[in-house]
């Protein structure tokens, strides 16, 4: 997206107003509250619940993301329902391959009467997947960082785990949608109620950090119009709160306008716009072809557009993954 205009944030203050919209009052963040997925309930929280400690201790020991170890189980299984993880608690769908020793299991995958992996655990399953990754097929893989569930699913679908095109995007909707990026931080704001820590404990207190200085209002922030509308460029180690707080606007109003979800984890260079988005794309952005593992969030977020509008456009229900080559409308 490119930029058209630089502003100061005293400019951007004063194209608010003449755009009616108030930045200048402090609005008090309201405390996250304690659910466990972005939507109050999902298919897939009793699997999530279940083995969330069992990925988080995989990704402690090898190294993959909790993320993307449960939203490939919740794909490849169907959250812990296929007849292959019930009869031989293989979650992953891991064929045997010459070199396996251990138990197997026949079913009709790409040709019938297929040779999967059988374990005695389903622990046993999580663990042999993280070996399975090790394979020099995915060692670029172990070179991402832990947080970077995106890059971690396109890799996954470029280094042949699957032959499906919609894979990456498949596993980038599965994450978003029920927030499993929290797990890969250790769910520091216990969002999550897998690892809620026991009423009978007494929570220890919050070290405290040192505050790091912001710029205020007598400070510059850049701002931009890309859109047709007013944005800011997301800097190394910042987060929503740190936006909100140096524009003066409130976190949920600011979260609100992009679509985040509450826990989003921001990266550098990630776009936070200042204002509503978009029904409808400015010309002559017309269509976009999806790219792997990009998400609705990601393609909304690019063009200006609300995520509903952009279901609508294209008349899909918020379950749709887009495949790679889809071709979306955007206006």
């Amino acid at each position: 997206m490119k930029s058209i205009y630089s502003l100061t944030l005293c400019g951007f203050l004063s194209l608010v107003v003449l755009l009616g919209t108030s930045s200048c009052s402090s609005t008090r963040t309201a405390a996250p509250r304690p659910i466990p997925a972005a939507r109050a309930y999902t298919p897939y929280n009793d699997y999530i619940n279940r083995y969330a400690p069992l990925a988080l201790d995989q990704q402690r020991k090898h190294g993959i993301p909790a993320s993307i170890k449960l939203a490939q189980g919740i794909l490849e299984s169907g959250a812990g329902k296929s007849k292959l993880a019930k009869e031989a608690n293989n979650h992953f769908g891991i064929k045997c391959h010459r070199s396996w020793t251990g138990g197997r299991s026949y079913h009709n995958d790409d040709l019938p009467n297929e040779c999967f992996r059988a374990y005695d655990t389903v622990e046993e399953s999580f663990l042999d997947h993280s070996y399975f990754l090790k394979q020099k097929r995915y060692q670029r893989l172990f070179k991402l960082k832990i947080t970077d569930y995106k890059g971690w699913a396109r890799g996954l679908q470029e280094c042949g785990y699957a032959t499906n095109k919609g894979y990456a995007n498949a596993l980038i909707k599965l994450i978003e949608d029920n927030r499993l990026y929290l797990i890969d931080k250790e769910n520091p704001k216990r969002l999550y109620t897998y690892d809620a820590p026991s009423k009978s404990v007494a929570p220890q207190p919050k070290k405290q950090q040192p505050k790091k200085e912001k710029r205020g209002v007598h400070g510059e922030r850049p701002a931009y119009i890309g859109n047709e509308l007013l944005y800011t460029i997301v800097q190394q180690g910042e987060t929503l709160a740190d936006i909100a707080r140096e524009m003066e606007m409130s976190e949920r109003k600011l979260a609100k306008h992009n679509d985040f979800p509450e826990g989003y984890p921001l990266t550098p260079g990630d776009i936070v716009y200042l204002q509503p988005k978009r029904s409808k794309a400015v010309p002559p952005h017309y269509e976009h072809v999806v790219k792997v593992g990009e998400s609705i969030h990601q393609i909304a977020q690019t063009y200006g557009i609300k995520i509903s509008a952009l279901y609508a456009l294209n008349r899909l229900s918020e379950e749709y993954v887009p495949n790679e080559g889809d071709v979306l409308l955007l206006r």
